[in-house]
């Protein structure tokens, strides 16, 4: 007899079964219960999901809704390739194919997202609690196409008011979730 994925519980005359809309397995109603949206499966009305696939798509929808729109419309960063002690001004942004990491300034690097290995968000203000830190650069490491070895390229908040150092820090922590995210949002 067929039973619950989650409980255990037999399906029956009183126990239906329902289908998460997400992963497809079946559940009794107590256990797919939650509604959400679903938009990469073309469900733009909330969708019956069991607790763990409700969890993934509102994590989903809300970097969709959030992070990446901020990562492509960009931010001003000072960057400093290897281990130069000259930086430029450049825009970040994420290309409008998510495939790409696009700086321009008077040089232009464009990075395949899938290349870069590390992403290190540099912070001040740190207490012992985690508090009160704000994200003030990055340190990314990435492979040059044809190469094995580590690029690594370090973002720096502008210190200058003509750039908008807040855009930075939200561009900064965008990038940070991404990152924490690691495969499960490289859909891009």
């Amino acid at each position: 007899c067929p039973r619950c994925m989650q409980c255990d519980t037999k399906f029956d005359f009183i126990t239906r079964k329902h289908h998460c809309r997400r992963c497809g397995k079946c559940f009794c109603d107590k256990c797919c219960s939650k509604k959400v949206p679903l938009p990469r499966m073309c469900f733009v009305d909330p969708v019956r999901q069991c607790a763990e696939c409700a969890l993934i798509s509102q994590k989903e929808t809300e970097f969709y809704d959030k992070q990446l729109k901020v990562l492509m419309n960009g931010a001003t960063f000072f960057v400093t390739l290897g281990t130069s002690d000259k930086s430029e001004l450049m825009v970040c942004r994420l290309s409008n194919n998510q495939r790409y990491l696009v700086l321009d300034g008077d040089s232009h690097y464009e990075i395949e997202i899938i290349q870069i290995s590390t992403v290190q968000i540099l912070t001040e203000g740190f207490t012992p609690g985690g508090g009160n830190t704000r994200a003030i650069g990055m340190i990314l490491q990435y492979k040059v196409p044809g190469s094995e070895e580590l690029t690594q390229m370090k973002f720096t908040a502008s210190e200058d008011f003509s750039c908008n150092k807040k855009l930075s820090a939200s561009w900064l922590a965008a990038m940070h979730k991404v990152s924490k995210g690691g495969k499960r949002y490289r859909m891009m």
